[in-house]
């Protein structure tokens, strides 16, 4: 034994941070295992996605010390607007419009690009005396004994601590050693994702344009440029990978309409398949999971990466009063709270946006009836509009202490 911590966390890339400086600060010693090592994960071309943070997520990233680094390169989300496309490139009848205006907090989230997030997180974590973090380490086996769990790494340390978190993502090995099955199908879509300049402002204003094969967002960024995240068919985001930039910008102005007129490509492009992924449990024997370990869903909502802050905020807000309490932060009792708070939310969230997305990618004349006429009546009543807007800021629900702000 060569090492020990209160906490071990297996993942590096947000949620596993951002809970290791939640847990800093409430003065647990935190150790982060993380599979890739700290160049790989600094590369600003590491990952082209750009988040929707919610208002409650921004919270708890200024809780932790991280907002002021990002927040120059975040962009507000001053509205949305939805549209349902119809095969051969026309729109709907009906365009759902949300306004931040309608919510008293303000915009209801800003969006920022995981260059700058991810990288804000490595260097607070480097900052912090009571985080180790253990870059191009992979896991091997995990053994729970009497008051802690032991990990074994690749090159032969074992690390002892009273609970280990997995956040390492769907595939990660933490669930699957603790004996958590999981629940996980694919959609046959993938997600192509990239950043566009533009020749009209975009104003702060998101855009969802549900197309038959998949929804199309197209998402405010700093500088006049807007993140793209569209899903198609596994087959046809092939073919528009494989494209050249003109073709795939010929290929995707169709899909954007004139709404923010004449586009360029902004970076290189990514790609991402898409599926749902449940964990049956978040919660096993001295481990608990939060993030895309316990659930992944599809991008549709904008609401992956929220969810996954909003299980640290619930797991460290859990662990700060047990061991104000003195109790063991691996106790079951005690991952019994975290499990009970998010296990509702977490399924909730699953099977919403698996709905919606099945409800909307498609081309059935009855089903896209149904979505006219919903669409139409959120559109017609404030007070469905306001509850829609507050949703996706993140101010429903049991808010954890750093999620509630000031």
């Amino acid at each position: 034994m060569t090492h020990s911590a209160h906490i071990l966390v297996t993942g590096g890339g947000l949620n596993g941070p951002a809970l290791a400086l939640a847990l800093a600060q409430a003065g647990f010693r935190v150790t982060v295992i993380d599979s890739l090592p700290c160049d790989t994960r600094a590369d600003p071309a590491f990952d082209g996605r750009a988040y929707a943070l919610a208002l409650t997520s921004r919270r708890l990233l200024a809780a932790i010390g991280i907002w002021q680094h990002v927040a120059e390169r975040a962009e507000p989300m001053l509205g949305i607007r939805v549209r349902d496309g119809k095969a051969g490139g026309s729109a709907g009848p009906r365009t759902l419009e949300f306004d931040h205006a309608e919510i008293e907090e303000g915009p209801m989230g800003h969006m920022v690009e995981d260059r700058h997030l991810r990288r804000a997180l490595l260097d607070a974590m480097q900052e912090e005396a009571r985080i180790t973090h253990l870059a191009g380490e992979t896991v091997t086996a995990q053994e729970v004994q009497p008051g802690g769990v032991i990990v074994t790494l690749a090159s032969g340390e074992r690390i002892r601590g009273a609970l280990l978190v997995g956040a390492d993502g769907r595939h990660g090995g933490t669930a699957a050693r603790a004996g958590i099955g999981r629940m996980e199908w694919g959609y046959g879509q993938t997600a192509v994702v990239c950043a566009v300049a533009h020749e009209k402002p975009h104003q702060g204003i998101a855009h969802q344009v549900f197309w038959p094969a998949g929804p199309l967002a197209i998402l405010p960024l700093t500088g006049n440029r807007s993140a793209i995240v569209w899903s198609e068919s596994d087959t046809r985001a092939a073919r528009i990978m494989a494209m050249d930039d003109a073709g795939f910008l010929a290929a995707l102005r169709p899909a954007v309409g004139d709404v923010l007129g004449a586009l360029s490509l902004v970076g290189k492009r990514f790609s991402y398949p898409l599926g749902l992924s449940l964990a049956h449990e978040v919660v096993a024997a001295r481990v608990a999971l939060l993030g895309d370990a316990a659930h992944g869903v599809h991008p549709i909502a904008g609401q992956g990466l929220n969810a996954g802050l909003r299980d640290v905020a619930a797991l460290a807000d859990v662990l700060s009063e047990a061991k104000a309490r003195g109790e063991d932060p691996g106790a079951p009792t005690v991952l019994a709270r975290y499990a009970r708070w998010r296990r509702f939310d977490t399924a909730t969230l699953a099977f919403a946006t698996d709905g919606f997305n099945r409800l909307f990618s498609n081309d059935n004349p009855l089903l896209r009836r149904v979505r006219d006429l919903g669409l139409g009546a959120v559109n017609a009543v404030p007070g469905l509009r306001r509850a829609f807007i507050r949703e996706a800021a993140g101010l429903t629900g049991d808010l954890p202490r750093l999620m509630r702000g000031p």
